[in-house]
């Protein structure tokens, strides 16, 4: 089908060039160009492939011509022509760049709600009692009381760290880690630097990945152990998830609509937020390799929220 639409293009693209070049830079066929650049997108062709189907189109055209400032002239026409048939792959990547900008703001103005919520509700886990004749007669049930508080608080630290505005990433996937085995039982390890601090952005998308591969790896694939890995480099902080669980066959899985193929697309989402890639490599019965690289130099600006 990819071959069918491939010749298709070049078929349409070779007449509309020829008539380009023919009526000495007619708007129509100037036309033509931008809509076979936006059905080139369409059909899922690339930039370098447009482009040399346009070198093998005008290399045609030239060994037709004899005359060398025929050739000149055709070369320059022919660069006005493929610069619109581009023309809509620029405006493609400025509307992804203008989309990345916005879910980035729409994930700082979500996380400093879900903070203002996990506060609120650790606030009202460790301030909040009980008069003391009603704790009287309910002290029957303290000790459940205790122990849904101490779970609630728990659950907020998780929902959004304080640990993790005020000591970093490390210590915050750690206390994460610490309350999945509490509840699962499955052994995690994490392994990283303590230091240097990371952009805020940065250290909230690992976390969250995390968190979601945690949940994949404890909930869905039964795994037995998991290991975490994060590696700051110079301009770049790598984060590694590893799990022994039964595996899955990633192009299925995120194909569909149900719950985990739309949590794997949703760390993809925040990875490709902060401009980083997420490779995610599994196979039935192999276990699952999360591989997440965010380069560091575009957040410079962005510090983290302790300051330091």
């Amino acid at each position: 089908m990819q071959d069918a639409k491939e010749r298709w293009l070049r078929d349409q693209y070779a007449a509309a060039l020829r008539q380009y070049l023919a009526d000495a830079g007619g708007e129509a066929a100037l036309q033509r160009a931008y809509e076979l650049g936006r059905r080139a997108i369409g059909d899922g062709i690339g930039v370098l492939e447009l482009v040399a189907l346009h070198q093998d189109v005008l290399d045609g055209i030239l060994r037709e011509r004899k005359e060398p400032e025929s050739c000149v002239n055709a070369v320059s026409d022919a660069g006005r022509f493929v610069a619109e048939s581009l023309s809509p792959f620029e405006m493609t990547h400025r509307g992804f760049r203008e989309g990345v900008a916005a879910l980035r703001r729409l994930n700082e103005m979500l996380e400093e709600e879900v903070k203002r919520i996990a506060h609120a509700l650790h606030d009202e886990a460790v301030s909040g009692g009980l008069p003391p004749r009603a704790r009287e007669r309910l002290g029957k049930i303290r000790g459940p009381l205790d122990e849904i508080e101490k779970h609630l608080r728990r659950l907020s630290h998780e929902l959004r760290p304080t640990v993790l505005d005020d000591l970093g990433l490390l210590p915050a996937l750690e206390f994460l880690a610490q309350g999945v085995i509490a509840r699962s039982g499955v052994p995690i390890t994490v392994d990283g630097p303590r230091s240097p601090r990371l952009p805020s952005s940065v250290e909230i998308t690992l976390y969250r990945v995390v968190q979601e591969a945690l949940r994949n790896a404890t909930k869905h694939a039964g795994a037995r152990r998991v290991g975490i890995r994060v590696a700051v480099e110079a301009e770049m902080v790598r984060c590694l998830i590893k799990d022994d669980g039964r595996g899955f066959d990633v192009v299925a899985v995120l194909d569909r609509k149900g719950e985990r193929g739309l949590g794997l697309i949703g760390m993809r989402e925040r990875v490709n937020a902060v401009s980083g890639q997420l490779t995610i490599e599994s196979a039935p019965g192999r276990g699952t390799e999360l591989r997440i690289t965010i380069p560091l130099g575009e957040h410079d600006a962005d510090t983290n929220p302790s300051g330091r």
